[in-house]
C-alpha cells in the first residue's frame, strides 16, 4: 500500500508530497518520488491516549457494572485491567472514527496501588488481539483513596494514614527482601564448586527458587515496583500531593509518571517534577470540577506546564472525557504556545513516549507501525475528522 502525502505531519515535523510505503504492519519507506498510490490527504500517525478507563466503565451500560475498581484492598498490584474489558464497548469504535487507536489502560484510583496498567489497541474484536504489551503498575494518591472508606479492607480516611500505610508496606518489605536475598548469597557462596555439574546446578536452582518462594505473588509484584523495573501511573492532583510523590520517588527510586495534575496552578511544581525526573501526563482537559481536589484546576494550567519544559503527554481518562475528543484537549497545548505540528507531536510521538511505545508508534518512519491517519483538512481545524483510518497495515475505516 502507498499513501501519497500532501502534508505529512510525521510526529516530528511538517513535510509536503511525501510518499509512505506500507508493507504489511509496518511502515517500509517514506519517500519524495512520485508513486502511484492507493490513498491521499493530509497524513499523521495514529493517536495515541497514554490513560484511559476505556472498555472498563462502558458505554450504555449502568454504573452498578463497571469495573475500574477492586473494593476487597487498599494495596492490589496484581489486578490486571484486560481482565475487566469489554471490547464490544462503543466507545472504542468512536476512538477509532477519530484517530485514537490505541490506549493504556488503569484502574481506578480507588485505591492506593489499583494493579497493572495494559496498552491495548482499539481495532481488536476482542481481548484476544487487543493486548499490546502489559507496561506496569497504578498507584494513586491525595483524596481518591481517602475517599474510599466505606469499601472492604484496611481504609485510612486522612492521607497521612493512607501514605503511612504504603511506606509501611514497601519499608517491611524491602527489609525482609535484603534478609532474604542475603541468605540466598551466603548460600551461593558456600556452595562447593568443584561438586559434580549437574549436582551444582540442581543445588544453584533450589536456592534460586527458595528465594522466589520466600515471597507470595503479591509481594513480588510490589518488588517489581520498587526495583525501578516497570513504570508506576501515579495519580496526583494537588500541588502538596505531587511534591510527596516527590519525596517517594526519591525514597524508593520508582520509575513514575504523574498522571493528572490538574490542581498545580503555580510553575515551580511542575519544574521539581521535572528536576527529579519524573514526566507529566495532563488532563482530563474540559471535564467539570466535580471535587474539592480540582479548585484550581483550570485550562490556563497548561501554560505553567508548557513553560516549565517538562517532558508532557496528555490523556482522555475515559470516561472523564471521552476517549475521541483527546485532540480537542491539545486545543488548550496550543493556547499556551505550541503551533498545529507541536499539537500533533503530542497526541503522537509524546503520548507513545509516556507509555514506552516509541519504538513501535507516534512517528512515521521506517520499521515503524504501520498505524495512521489520513484527514480530509488540517488536523487541527475544528470539524476535521480522519476520512481514512490505518490501524497496523489494514484499513479500519474509509
Amino acid at each position: 500500500m502507498i499513501i501519497k502525502a500532501n502534508v505529512l505531519y510525521d510526529g516530528r515535523t511538517r513535510r509536503e508530497a511525501c510518499y509512505v510505503h506500507i508493507e504489511g504492519n509496518h511502515i517500509k519507506a517514506v519517500t519524495e518520488r512520485a508513486e502511484r498510490y492507493d490513498f491521499e490527504g493530509i497524513v499523521t500517525p495514529a493517536f495515541v491516549d497514554p490513560h484511559s478507563h476505556i472498555g472498563m466503565f462502558r458505554e450504555g451500560e449502568p454504573s452498578s457494572e463497571a469495573e475500574g475498581n477492586d473494593m476487597t484492598d487498599q494495596i492490589q498490584p496484581l489486578n490486571e485491567p484486560l481482565q475487566s474489558i469489554y471490547m464490544d464497548d462503543p466507545a472504542l469504535t468512536y476512538a477509532i472514527d477519530f484517530g485514537v487507536l490505541y490506549s493504556c489502560i488503569v484502574p481506578g484510583s480507588g485505591n492506593v496501588i489499583g494493579g497493572k496498567t495494559t496498552v491495548i489497541r482499539h481495532f481488536a474484536s476482542n481481548v484476544d488481539g487487543a493486548l499490546v504489551k502489559y507496561l506496569g503498575y497504578k498507584m494513586a494518591l491525595g483524596y481518591n483513596p481517602t475517599s474510599t472508606r466505606q469499601w472492604k479492607g484496611t481504609r485510612p480516611n486522612t492521607r497521612m494514614g493512607v501514605n503511612a500505610l504504603l511506606e509501611e508496606r514497601f519499608d517491611t518489605l524491602l527489609a525482609r527482601e535484603k534478609k532474604v536475598r542475603t541468605a540466598r548469597d551466603i548460600a551461593l557462596l558456600e556452595l562447593d564448586e568443584s561438586a559434580d555439574g549437574e549436582l551444582l546446578a540442581l543445588k544453584h536452582e533450589q536456592i534460586e527458587a527458595d528465594y522466589h518462594a520466600a515471597f507470595t505473588a503479591t509481594e513480588h509484584a510490589l518488588l517489581d515496583l520498587l526495583q525501578g523495573n516497570k513504570l508506576v501511573k501515579i495519580h496526583v492532583h494537588k500541588e502538596d500531593d505531587a511534591l510527596y510523590l516527590i519525596e517517594l520517588v526519591k525514597k524508593y527510586g520508582l520509575r513514575a509518571s504523574a498522571e493528572h495534575c490538574m490542581d498545580i496552578h503555580h510553575r515551580h511544581i511542575f519544574e521539581a517534577l521535572d528536576a527529579a525526573g519524573i514526566p507529566v501526563v495532563f488532563g482530563p482537559l474540559g471535564s467539570v470540577g466535580y471535587k474539592t481536589e480540582l479548585k484550581h484546576a483550570s485550562y490556563k494550567n497548561v501554560s505553567e506546564l508548557v513553560g516549565a519544559k517538562v517532558p508532557m503527554a496528555v490523556m482522555s481518562d475515559h470516561p472523564v472525557i471521552h476517549a475521541h475528543t483527546l485532540r480537542d484537549a491539545s486545543q488548550y497545548f496550543m493556547i499556551a504556545g505550541l503551533d498545529a505540528t507541536d499539537a500533533i507531536n503530542l497526541l503522537t510521538r509524546e503520548n507513545a513516549r509516556a507509555i514506552d511505545m516509541d519504538a513501535e508508534l507516534g512517528t512515521i518512519e521506517p520499521g515503524k507501525w504501520a498505524s495512521l491517519l489520513l484527514w480530509d483538512r488540517e488536523p487541527m481545524m475544528l470539524g476535521a475528522i480522519p476520512r481514512v483510518v490505518i490501524g497496523e497495515g489494514r484499513v479500519l475505516r474509509q
